[in-house]
């Protein structure tokens, strides 16, 4: 068979699209990467301060609690504490969990803030390692 000149020339084979995939597969590994670390690292320690300082400010405005560790008298008669009371030292024995359970730093005053809520919820205002829960709160919540 004879092919015919046209006087065209032959056509050359389409360049490869090879470096094209490679490099959008390479940018994309790259910065998936540098995404998943910057979000990875932004949440580590998210919101435990915060935690930690609003279990303060709660604990705060729950009032001065009862301490009848010095007078007989008191411990006969046990300390009404009002509902909104009770759930503010909640609230701030659960705030202080989850900035622990965040940041470990914070465990000290989670371990004070349950203290704090065991004493509370018992009504043992004369028991003298709740009110030690009390004065170490105070101390590590000036800290913050």
């Amino acid at each position: 068979m004879r092919t015919l000149d046209t006087g065209l020339p032959e056509a050359a084979e389409p360049p490869s699209r090879r470096p094209l995939v490679v490099t959008a597969v390479a940018g994309f590994l790259i910065g998936s990467t540098v995404l998943g670390l910057l979000w990875a690292l932004s949440g580590v320690h998210a919101g435990a301060l915060e935690d930690a300082r609003a279990a303060c400010d709660t604990l705060d405005r729950a009032g001065t609690l009862p301490d009848t560790t010095s007078d007989a008298t008191d411990r006969i008669t046990t300390p009404r504490l009002s509902p909104e009371t009770l759930h503010r030292v909640t609230a701030a024995r659960e705030l202080a969990a989850a900035a622990a359970e965040t940041n470990a730093t914070y465990q000290p005053l989670a371990d004070h803030m349950d203290g704090i809520s065991r004493m509370v919820f018992s009504l043992h205002f004369n028991d003298l390692s709740g009110q030690r829960h009390v004065v170490q709160a105070a101390q590590l919540c000036a800290q913050l």
